[in-house]
Order: structure tokens, then sequence, then C-alpha cells
């Protein structure tokens, strides 16, 4: 230990950098989640021994690009779909992310250090991880937001097991990576001041805590088939093969059985053709079904048998005048519910769009620079109200989040009306072999923390049922054409994070805050009465 104390006071940063890319190697696909741990416990030992607060904030931004820029290299994939921008472009693009995600832990590494520097390390462990929960909390809001990677997703356990995510249901994401980001410098502390016997004790409920099995699982009563049609990125939006891809989903969704009702499921781009009426006529020609919509519903209607209702991902088209032709202004990213007579029902319009990839921020000021090539096509999609659920009578109730949207903790779910599972479509072709696995363990996060199951159709990635307490019960892995049969899983109970939201994560920050200072106080009595 004392080595390792001395190469870090050495190398503070140098140090910062190792410890971020450690630190990230829990996420999937790696799942190296004791390497997480004793790399946030080497970064919280290497914090408390800095010699001022600017140094702080350097090591904990370092930290953060060295964290993020691995955790996040799966954007770099998608560069190589995009024809008018060369695919090096995403390797500069990650780190450059990085730079501005890396804010947030150099704050509260800077806010820990100047409130709790002279303290001993539990303390300032305490007050760094409720700094840490206020940090990932701000960082999936500000300027829209970014969620992707707590630190609590590197502790969720395999498909089968929650690990240390079943404390979603009473923490929240955020919540649980300040308490796992506290425990990771308690541990170091106990490492350092050679307390074996307590080390051991933390260090086995660690890993039981990891490997606990995840209790008895319930069988729902709705038919459902999940559909994954495998298409591949680059044809997605290749006309010449529309009639491919509908024939490819439709022959997967046939009816095998005899129920009397079914839920149908298609990912997100699941439909090339445009569903609703009122678009003018050039808007359709490029459609598979003869130019006509009516035609394009009756054969997904057909296609999915009596006693079906069909979910799938759609786009469709805000309509306006513009110098005195009707034309497309805008766009929603949807989910549209079609019955086996090929009626179409309300949709669900995306509501957390993605920034330069489904609209282009500041448009005025940046399309006379030439930058609306960041965008596909020339207009931008428009965001939905949030939240909804959306009642489908003996289809139950279904809460509904298109691709990303899964990741934002605390933002799924109706809480006026809570639904009884959550459809998340998604488009995971554009990210390689990290992003699908990491969205796959988003997905079964908030399942954990809404109490709700997760229903997952992709294009291509990992299509999957997840129960609500996070295990994944059926899958279909990337590169694959298939469907899954089976029932939709039931909710559980009301938890305490669906009924209170952020509420209860800043709740947590303050217990741990309110903890550091009742450690403060006991201390400073301990040493008076000794002195």
């Amino acid at each position: 230990m004392d080595r390792f104390s001395d190469f870090l006071d050495r190398h503070p940063y140098w140090s910062a950098l190792s410890l971020g890319l450690v630190s990230a190697l829990g996420y999937p696909p790696l799942g190296l989640w004791p390497l997480s741990l004793a790399g946030m416990a080497g970064f919280v030992w290497l914090l408390h021994r800095l010699t001022s607060a600017k140094g702080a904030f350097l090591a904990g931004w370092l930290f953060g690009v060295a964290h993020f820029t691995l955790t996040n290299n799966w954007i770099a994939t998608a560069f190589t779909y995009q024809a008018e921008m060369p695919a090096w472009l995403g390797w500069l693009a990650v780190p450059l992310l990085s730079l501005y995600l890396a804010i947030w832990p150099a704050l509260a590494s800077w806010g820990a250090w100047m409130l709790s520097a002279k303290h001993k390390l539990p303390v300032f462990s305490l007050v760094f991880g409720a700094l840490w929960i206020a940090a990932e909390w701000f960082k999936s809001w500000v300027f829209t937001g970014y969620a992707w990677g707590p630190f609590s997703m590197a502790f969720l356990g395999d498909w089968t097991r929650p690990g240390l995510a079943r404390l979603l249901p009473v923490t929240g994401t955020y919540a649980l990576s300040g308490l796992l980001v506290a425990l990771a410098g308690v541990l170091a502390w106990l490492v350092a001041a050679r307390h074996r016997r307590a080390l051991g004790i933390v260090g086995v409920l660690f890993i039981l805590g990891m490997l606990w099995p995840a209790g008895t699982a319930r069988e729902g009563t709705l038919a459902l088939t999940l559909v994954q049609p495998n298409l591949k990125q680059e044809e997605i939006d290749d006309p010449t093969k529309f009639e491919d891809q509908f024939q490819q989903i439709a022959s997967l969704s046939q009816k095998r059985r005899e129920v009397d009702r079914r839920l149908i499921l298609w990912p997100e781009s699941g439909v090339p053709d445009y569903l609703r009426e009122g678009y003018p006529q050039r808007y359709y020609d490029r459609m598979t079904a003869g130019g006509d919509p009516a035609f394009a519903r009756f054969r997904i209607g057909q296609a999915i048998g009596d006693g079906g209702l069909l979910l799938t991902g759609a786009v469709d088209l805000e309509i306006g005048e513009v110098d005195g032709y009707r034309r497309a202004t805008g766009a929603y990213n949807a989910i549209t519910p079609i019955t086996a007579d090929g009626l179409i029902g309300p949709r669900y319009a995306k509501a957390h769009l993605v920034p330069y990839g489904e609209y282009l921020p500041m448009r005025a000021l940046l399309e006379p620079l030439g930058l609306t090539r960041l965008v596909a096509g020339s207009i931008d999609f428009i965001p939905g109200p949030g939240p909804q659920t959306v009642d489908l009578k003996q289809y139950g109730k279904a809460g509904m989040q298109i691709c990303y949207e899964i990741v934002f903790s605390g933002e799924v779910v109706d809480r006026e009306e809570r639904p009884d599972y959550i459809f998340n479509p998604s488009n995971d072709g554009w990210f390689g072999s990290w992003g699908p696995p990491q969205h796959l363990a988003q997905a079964r996060m908030r399942a954990i923390e809404e109490g709700l199951p997760v229903l997952r159709s992709t294009t291509t990635g990992i299509s999957a049922v997840i129960d609500a307490r996070g295990v994944v019960r059926s899958h279909i892995g990337r590169g694959e054409a298939d469907r899954i049969d089976t029932l939709v899983p039931p909710p559980s109970g009301v938890t305490l994070f669906s009924l209170f939201g952020h509420w209860l994560t800043l709740i947590w920050a303050m217990l741990l805050f309110a903890c550091s200072l009742v450690a403060m106080r006991v201390r400073d009595r301990y040493v008076s009465a000794h002195t």
C-alpha cells in the first residue's frame, strides 16, 4: 500500500487517467465489476491525498475523460454509417464529448476536497458520494441531459440476477452510484488501515450481494410475439430494400398458435412506409405499398392476424404550408398501434431526441455554416410531450420509451397512471459491440427501479423480455433475425422510487452528507475528550 501511495503522490494526474479507465471496465460487455470498484477506491484515495482544490478538480476531470471515453466508445461506430461524414471523425467525437462529461466528476471532486479534505478518508468518502449523486443527476438533464453510463451500472449482475441493482427500488440509479462511490472510499480506508477483518466482512457481503439469486418469477397472461428482423444499418433507409425488409418482419410475425389476444412488437424503424393519411402524395410515392397508406395498414393487419395488436416504430410527418406549397416541416419518431383490421391508434412521439442525430440545435446559427449534414434529412424531429401511458384495453396499459429514452432514470413512466409494462423499441444497429449490451443493461435498471417489465424490440442489437426483477427472460442476440413467443411478465408492487422519483435521489444525497457531518462531530468530541 505504501508503494501504491507513493506512486499516486508522484504521478497524480496519470494515475487519475488510469483509474478512470479501470473504473469503466465493470460496464458491459466486459462486466469486470471488481475492477470498477478497485478503480473508484483508488481514485477516492488519490483525491483525498491531493494538496489543492485546483489539483482535485483537474484529477476529477482527467478521471472522467478516461472513464467516459472508454464507456462511450460505441458512439464512434455510428459515424461509419454516415455517408457524408468521415468515419475517423467518430473517434474524435468520443473524447470531445468526454471533455464535457468529465466536468461533472471534476466538480464533485473539487467540492469534496473543499468541504472535507482535512478530515479522515471515511468522512471524505461520504461527502464525495453525496456530491457524486448530485453530479450524475445534473448530468442527466443539464443541456438536455446525457444519462448514459451511471457508475451503478457496473454493479448490475448477469442476466439472471440483479446484483447490487436490487437496491434500485429504494435508491434510484444515481443514489446507488453515490452509495457505491462512498463504499469504495471506505474500502480504500480499510485497506490502508489494515482492518482485515472488517475488510473481509464487507467484501463477503459485497460478493453475496452481486451473486444473490433474483428470487421467484411470476407469470403473466398476455401472449407476446417480439420480433427482431435483423435489418442492416447501411440498408435501413434504402428504398430499394423496403419491400424485402417488410417481408422479413411480416414473416417473423405470423400467428403460430391459437390465442384470443396477442401483442406483437416491432422495433424502431420497423415500418418503412408512412401509415397516416393526409400527406401530399409525393411522400407516399416512396412507399412499398403502392403509395397507399390504407393498403400499408391492411397488409400489416394481415401479417399479425386475428386477435393481434401491433406496436411498431414508425415515422409520422408534420405538414405545413411553406411558400404556397404543402410540405413536411417536421417529423415524429413515433410508436403506432395497429389492429388486425388495419385500424391505427394514437401515436406516442419520442420526447428525448438525440441532438445532432434527430435534430440540429441552434439550426438558424449552424445551418448557414453548412452543418445540416450532421442530421439525417433537412427537417428536424419534433419532441413529444414525455412519458405517457396508453390504455390498450385487453392488451394492458403500455408505457412507451423509444431507443435511448430508456436510459433516463425517473423519466420513463407517467406517474399519474402507472402502466403494466414498458415497450422500448430501438435501432441499435448503429452502435457496434459495446453499445447494445450497455443499452440492455440500462433497460434492466429501469425495470428494477420502476417495478415494471421492459420489452425491447430492436432492428438488430439485443432484443429482450425483461421482467420486473431485471432478469432477462428471453433474448435475441446481435446479427440474428428471430422472434420471441412468450407471455408479458407481470409488474411488481409500486416501488419507493416510482412514488418519489428524484426526490428520493436528493434525499439519499442529503443523508450521505448528514452522515459525514455526524462523523465529523463524533470525531471532534472524541479528540476533545482525549486531549
